[in-house]
């Protein structure tokens, strides 16, 4: 620090200042103007000509800073997620003005449409700070000029800007003219120490310090300047951070002060990950235990950002490493969310709880699934109780089947998850189909694959209120239909919301014939179809139902359906084009049955439906009887398993129902 301190001593420079009395009659406008035009001319005059002694000790810095319209270095964005330093913002470096005067646009042919660009964006004083024109300024300061201590629209006065910018030679001149503004408020309660130690101004910071700053003074948002000095991403020297935290230390900074939303100079510590600022702050007195608003401690933002060191620091401490947020994410819960595999180790190497649940019921292995941290699951499945589990009413196997999942739901079904786990009731009201296992997630997400993993380890498809294959017949879904269907999908299956006196499987999509004939093949019964109450008495008029996938839905508030009819659905008009064929297919996989008058109706309106009137009536052919009386006896499940047996292959064939085959 001997090297600041250095630098905070040296003396101003002796300028000429009698050229400065010719001025006085003008007013502060004026003599800004010139001012900043004299600077501009002296910074950019011609190489060999007459030029006075350079204004400044330092290097002009470059022309990077805001409007003079957004001053504010600290202005506050809202973040959209819950907690404040989730994902620290990361502010870009303001752009600079157009037209700045460099060596491609010299003053000599630019200096009135330079000056106008520096108005429109810069006020005159702002310019001449930025460019750190100690001469111009002592000027001002011999004028006795209003404009240094007159405040702008934010109510920061010369002091604040020359903070701001760093300019430590405009901070001398200032602060001796001008002691009693050492601490001096914006509109927003920021000091001139506030704002140099959040732009990472070392040299400034430790000149405040040393001439009456007070390290303790916050801004509106309760921000003190070690709080801003520990998250300076602006350089200054190599450390600035440490530097400045140093110099508020020894100055008297209070170390748990907390911003408005509850943080602490620790807090900010941990998220940037500095572990040398932890150390001195701990050192210091920081407490290990200062919650934010959100219930985090410091140990929780580090477990958060997934910084290691800090991690080990805190831990060797005292840190409560499974503290618990207001909503009781854990440490471990946030790394896992947030996919920091090193941090997790470290916590586990510290016997952080993995069993420890948000107020949701959600574990850390559940939120790892959620976000596709496969080495993460990985390392929970083992530490993860599988009571734990049950109790939060959804497994890791509903989330990855839901977000196709597909590596981590297998790494789940080989750790041995119960595959038939179902969502609490909590937990599928949320869905308006009532959803309940891992397989209906990913039949619903036609994610064949998955589903395939599923069934192969067993997992039953008939325990849903919907039965996932009616979404598959629904969509078209072929290959998931019979994927369903060889597992032992139950194609009789019925939608209680929408009751019908025949399969709800056929009612979903019989215009699709391969998937009717699919079904019809693996046991959906065509004979209710034809079982009509009305039969030969006259059929009342069709009142119009919602569509059958919208039927796909509990509703509580809905009063109960009547039981719709084979009859009534066929003969609507979205059927006209595809009846013939339906009833042809249908009438293929029952014995004797009874047209109703309204079928008969269909019939007799279409001359080409000779061919179906007859394959109604009796007598059917005795192959036909025969068929249908041996797929009775032997059961659908055994039909599959016709081929193992030592019969001929024109049988088995004809009793699967080839069309194609016959045995004439």
């Amino acid at each position: 620090m001997d090297r600041f301190q250095s630098q905070s001593n040296m003396a101003v420079p002796q300028l000429n200042l009698d050229d400065y009395n010719i001025y006085s009659h003008l007013s502060d406008e004026e003599l800004l103007q010139i001012a900043v035009e004299r600077s501009l001319s002296d910074m950019h005059h011609p190489p060999g000509s007459d030029q006075t002694t350079s204004s400044s000790s330092s290097a002009p810095p470059t022309l990077a800073a805001p409007t003079q319209t957004n001053l504010n270095p600290r202005q506050r964005h809202p973040e959209a997620h819950r907690h404040r330093y989730h994902i620290p913002p990361s502010p870009s470096p303001p752009p600079e003005p157009p037209d700045v005067p460099n060596c491609a646009n010299p003053p000599e042919a630019l200096s009135r449409f330079l000056y106008r660009a520096f108005r429109r964006e810069f006020s005159p004083l702002q310019c001449l700070i930025m460019n750190g024109d100690a001469e111009a300024l002592v000027g001002l300061v011999r004028q006795r000029s209003n404009s240094l201590m007159t405040p702008n629209d934010e109510g920061w006065i010369a002091l604040h800007e020359a903070a701001y910018y760093g300019q430590l030679q405009c901070v001398r001149i200032l602060l001796r003219a001008y002691p009693d503004s050492v601490n001096r408020r914006s509109l927003t309660n920021q000091t001139a120490l506030l704002l140099a130690a959040g732009r990472g101004h070392v040299s400034c910071v430790d000149f405040l310090l040393q001439h009456g700053a007070d390290p303790n003074i916050a801004n509106k948002d309760r921000d003190t300047p070690l709080f801003t000095g520990d998250v300076s991403e602006t350089s200054a020297c190599e450390h600035p951070s440490e530097a400045i935290v140093e110099l508020l230390l020894r100055s008297g900074a209070q170390v748990n002060l907390s911003c408005s939303q509850g943080a602490t100079a620790l807090h900010e510590a941990c998220r940037n990950g500095h572990v040398k600022l932890c150390r001195m702050l701990l050192e210091t007195g920081a407490s290990l235990h200062t919650r934010n608003i959100y219930g985090i401690q410091p140990f929780f933002t580090a477990a958060q950002q997934g910084h290691v060191n800090v991690i080990h620091l805190l831990a060797k401490k005292g840190a409560d490493i499974n503290g618990q947020a207001a909503d009781g994410a854990s440490p471990l819960y946030e790394a896992c969310k947030n996919g920091h595999v090193s941090a997790v180790e470290a916590l586990l190497s510290l016997k952080a709880d993995a069993n420890r649940s948000m107020k949701s019921g959600l574990l850390p292995l559940h939120v790892a699934v959620q976000n596709n941290h496969t080495r993460i699951v990985s390392m929970l499945i083992t530490v993860t109780s599988r009571v734990r589990v049950r109790r939060s009413g959804i497994s890791p196997l509903h989330i990855a089947a839901e977000r196709n999942r597909d590596d981590i739901l297998e790494l789940l079904i080989e750790s041995g998850f119960d595959i038939n786990a179902e969502l609490s009731e909590e937990h599928s009201r949320m869905y308006e189909d009532r959803r309940s296992t891992a397989l209906y997630f990913s039949v619903y997400n036609g994610n064949l694959e998955a589903a395939e993993m599923l069934l192969e380890a067993r997992a039953d498809p008939n325990l849903d209120l919907f039965n996932p294959l009616l979404i598959a017949v629904r969509l078209g879904w072929l290959d998931m239909a019979k994927l369903l269907l060889r597992y032992g999908a139950n194609a009789n299956a019925q939608i209680s919301t929408q009751p019908s006196s025949f399969p709800s499987a056929i009612l979903l999509n019989m215009e699709c014939l391969p998937m009717l004939k699919l079904l019809l093949d693996n046991g959906c019964d065509a004979r209710p179809c034809f079982d009509c109450s009305y039969g030969q008495n006259p059929h009342p008029a069709v009142t119009p139902s919602r569509r059958p996938i919208e039927e796909m839905q509990v509703s509580r508030d809905a009063p109960p359906l009547r039981s719709i009819q084979f009859c009534e659905v066929v003969s609507s008009s979205s059927f006209c084009r595809v009846t013939d064929p339906i009833i042809s297919m249908l009438l293929d996989y029952v014995s004797h049955v009874h047209l109703c008058s309204r079928l008969r109706e269909l019939l007799d309106s279409c001359s080409n439906w000779t061919s179906i009137k007859l394959k109604a009536l009796p007598p059917h052919p005795l192959m036909q009887l025969c068929r249908l009386k041996i797929r009775c006896l032997v059961g659908v499940r055994r039909l599959k398993l016709l081929h193992t047996l030592p019969l001929p292959v024109r049988l088995v064939r004809f009793l699967q129902y080839d069309v194609h085959c016959s045995l004439t």
